[in-house]
């Protein structure tokens, strides 16, 4: 059983932690066979943990991640970028409004908090900073929803502290880089690419420092490269044996646009 809401501050669970939230696939065994580390997720003998460097921002990041994500996705990028970020911080669920360590940053009186999730009263930091972001000493909280369109819509719905909350976008200053999965409309992005963009506008306004902006994109492309790499190996089982189209090549999905049908108002339930 997956439990409702599930935390973690950049810390790599215990045993106990793992059995006491049912999770029986982490550090021992999985389906496959494969031993999985506590900390990233993978297999022990493709950890990323040696690869990640993480980074000090002065933006707090919190991803919250649908349960699909937190365990299915092993190409999920949102895991990686969390353990990238010693400022941020992770939670599973789907509602929120009743999740402690998610409310208790919505009202701490040292917070400013705000929602990465586009829409028209959305600020757009490619061109603007986050309105009263400068000035009175309060850290800059980032809130992302880790999931498909359709879970974070849900996500969203089941949560109004979320949908009361400032919301801030941004334009994208290059497509997805996203080659093992095709995103569902032009300017969709995976939530690393995603954490990169905000830091780079955030750094443009003098908000915050991205010394290392090519560290989240060359871990990302290693991870590719390894799926990509696997997908190759005909000794390998569980993989695609097709090659991957380049993102450019890609036929866009018919039918009406799933960014826009799941991005339609949502109404606030208090």
């Amino acid at each position: 059983m997956i439990p409702h809401c599930t935390s973690t501050k950049n810390n790599a669970p215990t045993p106990r932690q793992t059995r006491e939230r049912g999770d029986t696939s982490l550090g021992k065994e999985n389906r496959t066979g494969r031993r999985l580390c506590y900390r990233c997720f993978w297999p022990e003998a493709h950890c990323w943990c040696a690869r990640i460097h993480p980074m000090d921002t002065q933006t707090r990041f919190v991803f919250l991640m649908h349960p699909k994500e937190y365990k299915r996705e092993k190409a999920g990028t949102g895991r990686l970028t969390h353990l990238s970020l010693t400022r941020s911080e992770l939670h599973m669920g789907i509602g929120f409004d009743d999740h402690g360590p998610v409310q208790a940053l919505l009202a701490a009186p040292d917070k400013r908090c705000f929602l990465l999730y586009p829409g028209s009263d959305a600020v757009n930091l490619s061109h603007e900073p986050p309105p009263d972001a400068a000035g009175d000493g309060r850290e800059t909280v980032v809130f992302l929803l880790d999931a498909t369109w359709a879970c974070a819509r849900k996500m969203l719905k089941l949560s109004p502290s979320l949908q009361r909350l400032p919301r801030l976008m941004f334009t994208p200053r290059a497509p997805s880089r996203y080659v093992i999965k095709q995103q569902p409309q032009d300017g969709c992005l995976s939530t690393l690419e995603c954490v990169h963009e905000v830091l780079l506008a955030l750094t443009a306004h003098g908000l915050d420092r991205y010394d290392r902006p090519a560290q989240l994109l060359d871990l990302f492309q290693a991870m590719q490269d390894f799926q990509i790499q696997c997908a190759a190996d005909p000794n390998r089982g569980g993989y695609r044996r097709q090659p991957y189209a380049r993102p450019e090549e890609r036929t866009a999905a018919a039918g009406p646009s799933r960014r826009r049908r799941y991005l339609g108002p949502i109404r606030i339930n208090g």
